[in-house]
């Protein structure tokens, strides 16, 4: 079975690249990725090393047309997690965003329709649907996006949803919480914190620090996308979280636990615009399939702090002071 799979060189991107080749011997992987500032082929420095042949990276766009169809050539399945994902980043400016995350996603949906490709899977987020302040989303809730970021992914999923129900093409949606675990970038929640409390340097943590999000480890996620890609239904939005719903405040505070370092160095600075307050999703449609996730919060979090703790060499060189 050959995949194609957009953005591999990112957080969650190469983390599934990682798990499909462990899991699947007889998988073939082409890994697309544009290597912006959040790709990083030191992410895959062990697959190249441990998985050739079945393992190829291509640096290139996904809204290069020639490109992806000459990809999907070779391809039977697309998993496509390529997009710009920091919030702040969008606010400032969402050209970007729009750019790779509707029409990049626009151009793959175009050459899987002409390419035949028997799966698609697009990766999205929890934050297509806004903020909660009860219960939990399902996949039937609304879709309303309230960042720039948030709102170029819900285009590109309603974009799918038009592509299945107008060409049949065979698209599969995900939606997960928030992810945690090794090779994030550290312009991110958890990786900044816990590298900036390492280096004994303020935690910037928005507003009050009340902002609630369900959490889930990567490796958790993308054995949920697996399952998914060979388990779910074409034209089907599978919700992927890790019932693990905590406060920002209480995460960083059990950052500073872990890494024995004192709450002084929590600093609150003005929200950002637009913040969702609350994020939780309900999982039930995949659970009732066979999935659920394996990792506690706590346990995914030490895991996640004693990563970034023994590997410096790797998120030193990425950090902005």
């Amino acid at each position: 079975m050959g995949l194609l799979i957009t953005g591999g060189c990112g957080f969650i991107g190469s983390n599934f690249v990682r798990y499909v080749l462990d899991k699947h011997p007889t998988h073939t992987v082409i890994n697309l990725d544009k290597l912006t500032y959040a790709g990083n082929t030191d992410n895959l420095r062990d697959v190249e090393e441990h998985h050739k042949p079945r393992y190829e990276f291509v640096k290139g766009d996904i809204c290069d047309k020639r490109l992806v169809r000459r990809l999907m050539e070779h391809s039977d399945m697309v998993v496509h997690f390529a997009a710009e994902t920091h919030v702040d980043n969008s606010i400032k400016s969402a050209d970007e965003f729009m750019h790779t995350n509707v029409f990049g996603t626009y151009n793959l949906l175009n050459a899987a329709r002409e390419m035949k490709i028997k799966r698609f899977l697009y990766v999205s987020t929890d934050e297509v649907y806004g903020s909660i302040e009860e219960g939990k989303f399902s996949e039937d809730s609304p879709v309303a996006p309230n960042n720039p970021y948030s709102a170029s992914k819900a285009g590109a999923d309603l974009m799918c949803r038009a592509y299945f129900r107008t060409f049949d093409l065979p698209v599969i949606i995900t939606r997960s919480a928030n992810n945690l675990g090794p090779y994030q970038h550290p312009e991110k929640l958890i990786p900044k914190f816990v590298i900036n409390a390492m280096l004994d340097k303020p935690l910037p943590l928005y507003g009050d620090g009340m902002h609630s999000r369900d959490w889930i480890y990567v490796e958790d996620n993308c054995a949920a996308i697996d399952f998914a890609l060979q388990n779910g239904d074409a034209g089907e939005v599978y919700n992927i979280g890790g019932d693990n719903e905590h406060r920002n405040i209480d995460i960083t505070k059990k950052i500073l636990k872990i890494l024995n370092k004192p709450e002084s160095l929590i600093n609150h600075v003005t929200d950002r615009p637009g913040h969702d307050r609350r994020y939780a999703l309900s999982s039930s449609k995949i659970k009732g399939l066979g999935w659920k996730p394996r990792f506690k919060f706590d346990d995914a979090l030490n895991n996640t702090v004693n990563w970034y703790k023994e590997n410096k060499w790797w998120w030193e060189k990425l950090r902005k002071e």
